[in-house]
């Protein structure tokens, strides 16, 4: 790793100094003025020759005085030819703009026009020309970054913070500063279903980041677009056909420095039932022993556990150009290791912090296995119609282990000796999630008239199938751990469903109203989405717990189990069935008069949300459903300051439904809390302002500096609260909390010095919401009472500040790409706490990560990424500090209670790539 730092250092400062004459100068695209990398520039006359770096330059050094020819040429340009006269000491600088070639000519001019979709230039274009405020990252930056999935992708935008999983890899997008669930993800423009069991959020680690021409992140909405987004909107733009024949081909191979470390802990998933007993055998079947699968309670290890990366796409254009197809597919099998030491609390006095009643360590070992798959087939008529078909399958497989001791600070614990009760605790699980989106597209235009639609059928799946933990009692003493009784085990079946069948219009006008030319747009969507999610809990208890005395278990297969509710536990408030019904209709114009360019209209959107619980217990709403209309009228203004330069002004009304279990009257006990719904949780609605500088000076660097505003009414957080009818009993809901605001600042930074690159962003985030809490008090009598006070905070998952820097290396010349990228995220909530002072909040953090790539003649390349170099632990805290906790383990830190710190440790990857 040392050698690979100091290699990228070397290739990022290393400057090389001209003591003679020299001939500098710059290539651009004749047409768009655009700077062109990658041309080969020859000094006819002598040996010297060499290629246009990032920002278009060229340079040749101790060039003797002399008449000199330039040569200058590109595949898909017109070759050129330019004379230099070069006197004693002399550096002309020489500016030559280059035409592309006749297509009739060249056919491969048709390669650049489709495979600037992944460019750096498209992005930049795209981001100029575009009518909503947004930023895009490109296939060809994606290409050679270190990131391996959408989620690592996106942090990279400005704006944008990540929730990740449980093995430190980014899961889930807050955009600025709204919390995953105030966003919609889109691939290519249709919106898909989420796997998860209650929400609508979609994990962005289901998709491999290979796949993609494109990411690109709306921050404003048009009517055309669905309203349902207030932090913004997510679009994964898939590869598309080439114009010849193209290849491009990865393997790799690598480690996880924790795996190296640790070691990695397994179990047998080969015999796990997908079904549980209920399911396979009928409602009146009683389960024994003998239905449940052994593998789950047997543990494996093993010291080395490498992982792999592969992916293939190819892709060319038939029948002169009609007919385009392209295939592509991704298979990542890693393995993963963090350590996490948690402390639970609990609220026992007056006090504003709770105080901690155990410590649990616990070791996590992860194995993902994720592919992705995605074909497209366009079919060109003639330039006024065209059709697409296109599919994308995205499939992960989790297999997860965690191991862990908790010792509980009670009357037992001595501090001094470190004497305590113990309770092991083992989890093994498998997690299949699967998203599915096949899209019949058509494009015609009929004179002025333009017709787009599209047909969709998409689904999302998620299973865990036979999820095990198992408790066992102990003790530590004399500084010896020995196990005493086997407690409990559950046994846990989770799997739901969403098929979405939707259909979108769109109907363009081109008309001359007072001389402008207008273009006035209407159109709409109707979606049917069903949702089926199924839950069923089996508990087991020891048949002879104290025959277990001082006994070491490694396989759990030694204890002989009773099923203690042999029809299972489904009749839980996630076994339910869910429905939505969402029509829209739209109405846009759009015109441009001299410098101004005005985008606006109105969205209507209509929702039908409707549950059944299959197993009610006594609820009073069993069923139900809400309906609302929704009209949201937009705004986008962009004004052409100068040739490169925009300032834009944006607003849009949007709204952000409940969750699909957050609705259901219901409640479930998890591991950490009970959770419940809320049939009466209300819709949010936002009015959102955008306003934003845009400097392109060359369609490659940018200048963006914007800043942003919004409103919502009844935002949407999830807290624990307390019974109202037992106090005593807390449960995890959401609920609507007056009104909110969030505003802030975000600025872009783009600029290429020849080989040398640097990007950067920065985003301040303000928000504040007010909630209930509770407090407990004693009274005139000294009894203890709880109270509820308002407390004002930012919203859950807002960071005040995130930043990102990539320093960029490219030498087209010699086949070198490296890039060095860097992450802060602030501290943020990440849990809402019932009482006030109490919210968990987790430590800002650093993220380092560097990716280096060298290509050879012969269509080969190697290349090497490396992430979280400096192991940066997650977090998790109270501000304040009881004096209770004070002398436990990890505690200490002034003002700061500690609640969770988990590491993860440094991953490696060393690669071939083959592209053609």
């Amino acid at each position: 790793m040392k050698t690979i730092l100091q290699t990228l250092l070397c290739l990022l400062l290393s400057i090389i100094t001209a003591n003679a004459a020299s001939i500098k100068g710059h290539v651009y695209d004749q047409k768009s003025g655009e700077p062109l990398v990658g041309v080969t520039v020859v000094l006819e006359q002598t040996t010297l020759a060499t290629v246009t770096g990032l920002d278009g330059s060229f340079e040749f050094k101790k060039v003797n005085p002399g008449q000199f020819v330039l040569v200058i040429s590109h595949l898909t340009y017109k070759t050129l030819k330019q004379s230099v006269t070069v006197a004693d000491k002399d550096n002309p600088h020489i500016t030559v703009y280059l035409s592309e070639r006749n297509s009739k000519s060249l056919s491969e001019v048709v390669i650049a026009a489709n495979s600037k979709a992944s460019s750096e230039k498209t992005a930049r274009k795209l981001e100029q020309k575009s009518m909503q405020v947004m930023n895009v990252v490109s296939g060809a930056a994606i290409e050679v970054s270190p990131d391996l999935t959408v989620a690592n992708v996106i942090q990279r935008v400005s704006g944008v913070s990540l929730e990740r999983s449980s093995n430190g890899d980014g899961q889930y997008a807050i955009l600025r500063g709204m919390d995953k669930r105030y966003n919609y993800t889109l691939i290519n423009g249709i919106k898909i279903p989420s796997p998860d069991n209650k929400y609508r959020y979609v994990p962005l680690d289901l998709f491999p980041s290979e796949l993609l021409d494109r990411l690109e992140v709306y921050k404003s909405l048009t009517p055309n677009m669905e309203g349902d987004a207030v932090g913004g909107v997510v679009n994964i733009v898939m590869k598309d056909a080439p114009g010849r024949f193209s290849v491009n081909a990865n393997v790799a191979t690598g480690y996880s420095q924790m795996v190296l470390d640790k070691g990695f802990t397994s179990f047998d998933a080969g015999n796990m039932h997908s079904k549980s007993p209920y399911e396979a055998h009928g409602k009146n079947y009683n389960a024994t022993p003998a239905d449940f699968a052994t593998g789950t309670l047997h543990y494996k290890n093993k010291n080395f556990a490498p992982n792999l990366v592969a992916g293939l796409s190819i892709g060319q254009r038939f029948l002169d150009n009609k007919l385009g197809v392209i295939l592509a597919g991704s298979y990542q099998n890693t393995f993963r290791g963090s350590t996490s030491t948690f402390y639970p609390t609990s609220q026992v006095d007056t006090q504003k912090v709770s105080v901690i009643t155990s410590m649990q360590q616990r070791q996590y070992s992860e194995q993902q296995q994720r592919s992705g798959f995605h074909g497209k087939v366009d079919y060109v008529f003639n330039e006024h119609h065209k059709i697409s078909l296109y599919n994308a399958y995205m499939h992960l497989l989790n297999f997860q282990t965690r191991e862990g001791i908790s010792t509980n600070f009670s009357s037992d614990y001595k501090p001094a000796t470190g004497d305590a009760q113990l309770t092991y605790q083992s989890r093994s699980r498998k997690i299949n999630q699967q998203i599915y989106n096949a899209t019949l597209h058509g494009d015609h235009k009929f004179g002025k008239l333009k017709l787009q639609w599209s047909a969709v059928f998409s689904a999302a799946k998620n299973e865990v199938p036979d999820n095990t933990t198992i408790s066992l009692n102990g003790i530590r003493q004399n500084n010896r751990d020995t196990m005493t009784t086997a407690t409990e085990s559950n046994r846990r079946w989770e799997r739901n469903t969403d098929n979405d069948i939707a259909g979108y219009l769109d109907l363009t006008y081109t008309a001359k109203i007072a001389g402008t030319k207008v273009d006035l747009s209407a159109g709409g969507l109707y979606r049917d989405k069903q949702r089926s999610s199924f839950f069923n809990n089996y508990v087991f208890y020891p048949s002879t717990p104290n025959a277990l005395y001082n006994k070491d278990f490694f396989s759990y297969t030694g204890i002989t189990w009773d099923v203690q509710n042999p029809k299972g536990a489904v009749a839980n408030a996630l076994t339910y069935d869910a429905s939505e019904k969402t029509s829209a209709g739209y109405g846009m114009f759009k015109f441009k008069a001299a410098d101004l360019e005005v985008t606006g209209g109105v969205r209507v959107e209509h929702t039908n949300q409707g549950y059944s619980m299959l197993f009610p217990l006594g609820e009073k709403r069993p069923a139900g459903n809400q309906v609302y209309t929704d009209v949201l009228p937009s705004l986008n203004l962009k004004y052409e300051l100068a040739e490169h330069q925009n300032i834009r002004g944006a607003y849009f009304r949007s709204l952000n439904r409940p969750g699909f279990f957050e609705i259901v009257p219901g409640s479930v006990v998890q591991e950490d809390y009970t959770e419940r719904g809320n049939p009466d949780l209300k819709r949010a609605i936002a009015n959102n302002f955008d306003l934003r500088y845009e400097l392109f000076p060359n369609h490659s660097d940018q200048l963006l500096i914007g800043v942003f505003y919004k409103q919502i009414k009844d935002p949407i957080e999830n807290t624990i609260v307390a019974d109202s009818t037992r106090p005593q009993d807390q449960y995890y809901t959401a609920g609507n909390f007056g009104t909110a605001r969030n505003y802030g600042l975000e600025a872009d930074y783009i600029k290429f010095f020849s080989n040398i690159g640097i990007k950067a962003n920065y985003t301040y985030t303000h928000s504040s919401i007010t909630t209930s809490k509770s407090a407990r008090i004693r009274d005139e009598k000294g009894d203890l009472k709880t109270i509820a006070v308002d407390q004002t905070r930012p919203l859950y998952g807002q960071s005040e500040h995130i930043a990102n820097l990539s320093l960029l290396y490219k030498d087209t010349q010699h086949g070198w790409d490296a890039q060095l990228a860097v992450g802060y995220t602030g501290p943020r909530i990440v849990t809402v706490s019932q009482f006030v002072d109490n919210d968990l909040w987790q430590k800002g953090f650093i993220q380092m990560d560097i990716s280096v790539e060298k290509r050879f003649r012969n269509h080969f390349s190697i290349f090497a990424k490396a992430g979280n170099l400096l192991n940066t632990p997650a977090e998790i805290f109270i501000k304040g500090v009881n004096p209770e906790n004070a002398e436990l383990p990890g505690q200490g830190k002034a003002n700061e209670t500690l609640i969770r710190k988990e590491y993860y440790k440094q991953t490696y990857l060393l690669g071939v790539r083959y592209k053609l």
